[in-house]
């Protein structure tokens, strides 16, 4: 009888605990989101999970969003959204979250999906509770419970991000980078690297480890604990390091009170049997390292051991594959009088492999220089052996004196010859840097770019021939040569297609950023290349290597008592005769000769509409002070035609003609001479000779 009544009396306490009273009895929170107005509802043992004071919490997710840190936020916001949008009925998932005091708790969540009757999500209902006991207590969970789950999640993590590490630097940021010391469950860190008998430290990470900026490299001989767990490949778990600083490390004591850390582990990191490096994990409170701790310690360990070497050999192959392609490009790039030439090579980020680009100048007699910028086909050891041996030979057909034309068909002849399938692409020019005349040609090449004196950037249409190889294979060794004018101060451009071409895009809009950039950009040619090489190569290039060559000719401004300005104007430019007017009135402004705007303007006017119209090339303008005997304006408009221009009187009804009548009778004086292949037309004013 007394029995029963036991029984019902049991019976009827459990009939008065609800479920409510039972949750929370169990430290089990409940939680009810409502997707569509975001609202959540946190009952109090919900509230006390995340460390939630009545105060702090309105309701919304975002309130509860900072107790999690980002990296556990983005993963579990990834977990929901799965399950949401792939139709499963509810979701399950460990995270940390951190307390107010700095602690880091385990928390687990499990949440129901509840859907329309068109399978739209609309709520979702749950628990979440503190599973920190659910890494301590190993004997009530079996290898597939709760504590694999937990300690699997987080070395899965780990491996995610250290899978994305290319280099060593790639590692160390991974390691140092946001989230980095919450994947380890750490305070500190640092990571060594062994370098022949010294361990260098190239990563630290948390609050006080600038501390350990004097060990950052050091000896391998035992006297500190990173040093020993490389020598003798076993790791150490300390939980108090004052003591081990006593009794085994007396080095490690100027630095353990600036550090603030009670525990550490010191783990090897081993790659194929040899200790690579070292990790150091640090910890303020941790009072022991359970078997499950130290066993995820090791893991993680051997992770970033594998991360490391992998990036040890992608270094190594990087530097094998910079080292090949430098040595095949000239080591020195000789200096002119009258030119600025600044080059640069980027290599691709692609392990071993080794691009064909290449850049060249060139010495040439009478003043002149060649340049060239080439590619040859492929991205292996094959390919920048063939530059190597193209290079050289183009280099002594250029200094043999031959025209850019031969240069190249010769050049293509040769490549045909080698015992290859390989072909070449690259853009070959002479200037000469006394007249400013480019005489380029081009091979299945990006021809160049020119800046001009006000700003201006244009591609020149350059007639091209087909890839060096492929011309003499098909019989059309036939590269027709562009003439070009570089005044002083203009600045020409050559470059590989690496430096335009963006993953997905026409290769058309690369150039026209190109063309933007080079517009924008600084004076020098040195400033200038670094210029193009920060913004296009770190924007697009690391895909394919990179070659750049930038030439630009010295201003020529002449003296304080003799200024000069040079201008140059496109045959298919009707633009630059307006702006070089602009230029013409600005430059008298300057030097205080106003009075000589409107003739200079009207004569130069007519000498260049005369050029563009009469002849099939552009013009070169220059206008100077000449000082002595008597200081005058002396304006110079060149051209390329062989013809002289000549007076004539036209009648009363004609429509031209008359233009150097009109310069004739502006100007003081005025003639015609030879140059080159071409003439120049010039004219003199005096300030006081001005027409009233």
């Amino acid at each position: 009888m007394a029995g029963r009544n036991r029984d019902r009396s049991r019976h009827r306490n459990r009939a008065v605990i609800g479920a409510d009273e039972t949750l929370a009895l169990n430290r089990v929170g409940s939680f009810d989101w409502d997707l569509e107005s975001g609202f959540l509802d946190l009952d109090a043992v919900a509230l006390d999970v995340f460390d939630l004071r009545p105060g702090e919490y309105d309701g919304t997710r975002e309130s509860v969003l900072p107790r999690i840190p980002h990296e556990e936020r983005v993963r579990l916001e990834a977990v929901v959204d799965a399950a949401v949008r792939h139709g499963r009925p509810s979701y399950g998932s460990y995270f940390q979250l951190l307390r107010r005091t700095g602690v880091r708790q385990w928390t687990h969540t499990r949440g129901r999906i509840l859907r329309d009757e068109l399978g739209h999500a609309y709520r979702v209902v749950g628990i979440v509770r503190d599973a920190t006991s659910d890494l301590t207590e190993s004997s009530a969970a079996g290898p597939g419970g709760m504590v694999r789950e937990g300690l699997n999640s987080l070395v899965q993590r780990t491996a995610e991000a250290l899978s994305r590490a290319v280099t060593v630097d790639d590692v160390a940021a991974v390691l140092t980078g946001v989230g980095g010391l919450e994947r380890f469950g750490a305070d500190g860190l640092a990571l060594g690297l062994v370098e022949g008998g010294t361990l260098r430290l190239i990563a630290l990470s948390g609050e006080s480890m600038d501390v350990l900026d004097d060990l950052r490299l050091h000896r391998l001989d035992g006297t500190l604990p990173l040093a020993e767990a490389v020598l003798n490949q076993r790791p150490r778990f300390v939980t108090s390091l004052s003591e081990l600083v006593v009794d085994r490390f007396p080095r490690l004591r100027p630095y353990v009170r600036g550090l603030g850390f009670n525990a550490a582990a010191f783990l090897p990191l081993i790659a194929q049997a040899r200790s690579i490096g070292c990790l150091a994990l640090f910890y303020r409170r941790r009072t022991h390292f359970s078997a499950e701790s130290r066993s995820l310690c090791l893991g993680l360990a051997g992770i970033v051991a594998q991360s490391l070497q992998r990036a040890i050999l992608f270094d190594q192959e990087r530097e094998f594959a910079t080292g090949l392609q430098a040595s095949m490009l000239p080591r020195d790039i000789p200096e002119f009088p009258g030119a600025e030439i600044a080059v640069r090579y980027h290599a691709a980020w692609s392990g071993r492999e080794v691009g064909g680009d290449w850049y060249d100048v060139i010495a040439l007699p009478r003043n002149r220089v060649g340049v060239v910028v080439g590619d040859v086909q492929g991205h292996d050891t094959h390919a920048a052996a063939i530059m190597g041996q193209l290079r050289i030979a183009l280099r002594a057909f250029a200094g043999e004196g031959h025209t850019p034309a031969t240069v190249l068909a010769r050049a293509s002849r040769f490549l045909a010859e080698l015992d290859t399938e390989r072909f070449a692409t690259c853009t070959y020019a002479q200037v000469d840097l006394g007249s400013g005349v480019v005489r380029a040609v081009r091979a299945g090449h990006l021809g160049p770019l020119i800046r001009h004196t006000d700003g201006r950037t244009g591609w020149p249409n350059l007639r091209g021939g087909l890839p060096l190889g492929f011309a003499t294979t098909f019989g059309h060794e036939d590269f027709p040569e562009t003439r070009l004018d570089l005044v002083p101060g203009e600045t020409l451009v050559l470059c590989t297609d690496g430096l335009v071409e963006e993953p997905g895009r026409d290769i058309s809009a690369g150039m026209d950023t190109l063309a933007d950039i080079v517009r924008s950009g600084p004076d020098t040619a040195s400033a200038l290349a670094d210029h193009l090489s920060d913004r296009l190569w770190e924007r697009w290039g690391t895909g394919d290597d990179v070659a750049l060559l930038v030439l630009r000719r010295r201003p020529d401004r002449g003296t304080d008592q003799a200024p000069r300005i040079h201008q140059y104007v496109h045959q298919a430019d009707p633009e630059g005769l307006v702006e070089t007017r602009a230029v013409l009135r600005q430059a008298l402004a300057d030097w205080g000769l106003t009075a000589l705007i409107d003739d200079v303007e009207l004569a130069a006017g007519e000498l260049l509409v005369n050029v563009l119209l009469h002849t099939e090339s552009g013009a070169v303008l220059t206008l100077e002070v000449l000082p002595e005997p008597v200081r005058r304006v002396r304006l110079w408009v060149k051209d390329r035609s062989s013809v002289w221009p000549r007076r004539r009187t036209p009648g009363e009804a004609a429509t031209s003609g008359r233009g150097l009548l009109m310069v004739d009778a502006v100007a003081a004086r005025w003639g015609v001479e030879p140059r080159g292949d071409g003439k120049a037309v010039w004219c003199e004013f005096e300030p006081d000779t001005v027409r009233r």
